[in-house]
């Protein structure tokens, strides 16, 4: 592809921008001068890597009502975050979260570095995350690379070769287009077409700004871009949760360890997560199955068997806490079985 014809599918895709761009609530208008806070676009980065802009936006409004500043953040007990972060996902993220803050908070009085070099020195961000937060909150002409930008480029090039070995390709072929011009708006630019117009799904060919100089397109097969290889089958495991309830409203509960799956958050005494796992019940009362929810990990899916019971157990390690409360904190895997039982 020639310069002129990427100038041509820039240009294009800024003005598509400026008329169709997505009121988000961690963004600025297109062409505004004033960038978006650094804590913000940060923030937002990081709630998006497990989910859509439409489930994290709660969340987003949720912290940054709570916790204004990177240095409020940082202040914040670790449970409190947790807890807040409960329907998001991979929760290593949620004390990745607050090790990057209190490191900002500590290590950079509070303001965020500003090149992609000294973004990536912070805990848990990465690649895509220190350019994006450099691009689009300060103006950096960063090669900013998500699963939306991959499929533009795969199509616009018909780029053959099979995710995820062709990421290193539509990276590169993304690094052609970034430019001094408008650096914070073009990756989201990108993004914005990738979410509304060029759809994993049923792209809306027709609609597209960039469609005159798409290969894909002409080829009359976008949809098949990008190609991906065939998934490993997802494991299966299988677990017993026990809900011990003390008839007063409230439900035992149990720190987790804070490495490993769901590390640092509460949750329901249980068995392990096996293909045959061994049981029994963690405390001498009268219990009755409630049912099995199933819940989907990244890596394995889950039958978890809830079991329900009313008494008391003498042991320090359980942690009673009102049923309503628990519900609105536990990780989502536990609060499938808790609500099953509770039923």
């Amino acid at each position: 592809m020639t310069a002129n014809a990427i100038k041509d599918l820039r240009k294009a895709l800024l003005d598509w921008y400026d008329a169709n761009a997505r009121s988000l609530p961690w963004r600025t208008e297109p062409g505004e001068a004033t960038r978006t806070d650094p804590y913000r676009v940060w923030m937002s980065e990081i709630m998006l890597q497990q989910t859509t802009t439409v489930h994290a936006a709660p969340y987003f409004h949720a912290f940054t009502a709570r916790w204004p500043t990177v240095g409020d953040l940082a202040a914040a007990e670790d449970a409190d975050v947790m807890a807040a972060w409960a329907g998001l996902g991979y929760y290593a993220r949620a004390r990745n979260l607050l090790a990057c803050a209190r490191m900002v908070a500590d290590e950079y009085d509070g303001v965020f570095p500003d090149t992609e070099a000294a973004l990536l020195r912070l805990k848990g961000v990465g690649a895509y995350t220190a350019a994006a937060v450099a691009a689009i909150a300060f103006g950096r002409a960063a090669n900013v690379v998500d699963g939306n930008v991959e499929r533009v480029m795969s199509r616009l090039f018909a780029v053959k070769d099979e995710l995820p070995a062709a990421r290193p390709e539509l990276k590169r072929l993304a690094g052609l287009f970034v430019s001094d011009h408008r650096p914070s708006d073009w990756p989201q630019a990108l993004m914005d077409l990738g979410a509304r117009i060029c759809r994993p799904k049923s792209p809306l060919c027709e609609q597209c700004p960039l469609s005159f100089g798409c290969a894909a397109f002409k080829q009359g097969d976008a949809q098949s871009y990008p190609r991906k290889a065939k998934k490993a089958e997802r494991p299966h495991r299988l677990g017993h949760a026990f809900v011990l309830r003390d008839g007063k409203g409230r439900v035992a509960l149990i720190r987790r360890p804070d490495k490993g799956l769901l590390g640092g958050m509460l949750g329901l005494v249980g068995s392990e997560w096996s293909a045959a796992p061994e049981y029994s019940p963690p405390f001498a009362a009268d219990w009755a199955e409630a049912g099995t929810i199933n819940h989907v990990f990244t890596h394995f899916s889950l039958d978890l068997t809830a079991h329900v019971a009313t008494g008391q157990a003498d042991d320090p390690a359980l942690i009673w806490i009102d049923e309503a409360e628990a519900l609105a904190s536990l990780p989502t895997v536990f609060r499938k079985a808790l609500e099953r039982a509770l039923a």
